[in-house]
């Protein structure tokens, strides 16, 4: 019973950071940004709902699986973004007007402000 109402609490919470992650998909000014949002919020949202999935199903096939799942979700999800971003550097794609640092540009010793 008890684990049913967390189980239930954990996944409304992963469907929210995920909702959260989406709309910073669409409002946040350019892709440096929105991969932060993305990776942060739906790395988390996603984990809570396997999670969440766990503890209502247990340690059946379906709960087994959604635990074995977690790591890999929080392995690739930040690898990927970081790959995206860099990648996107790389060919220069503009930061947002408003940035204050790059990191990026600091390495390679270009001028920090693009």
């Amino acid at each position: 019973m008890w684990n049913e109402l967390i189980g239930k609490i954990v996944i409304g919470i992963g469907v929210a950071f995920d909702a959260l992650g989406c709309l910073g998909l669409l409002r946040l000014p350019d892709v440096y940004n929105r991969l932060q949002a993305g990776t942060k919020c739906v790395t988390f949202g996603t984990c809570g709902i396997l999670f969440g999935v766990f503890l209502l199903k247990g340690f059946t096939g379906l709960g087994v699986k959604a635990l074995i799942g977690i790591p890999f979700v929080l392995l690739t999800s930040p690898v990927g973004a970081h790959a995206l971003a860099r990648g996107a550097h790389i060919f220069g794609v503009k930061l947002w007007k408003n940035s204050v640092i790059d990191k990026y540009a600091e390495d390679r010793g270009d001028n920090p402000r693009l």
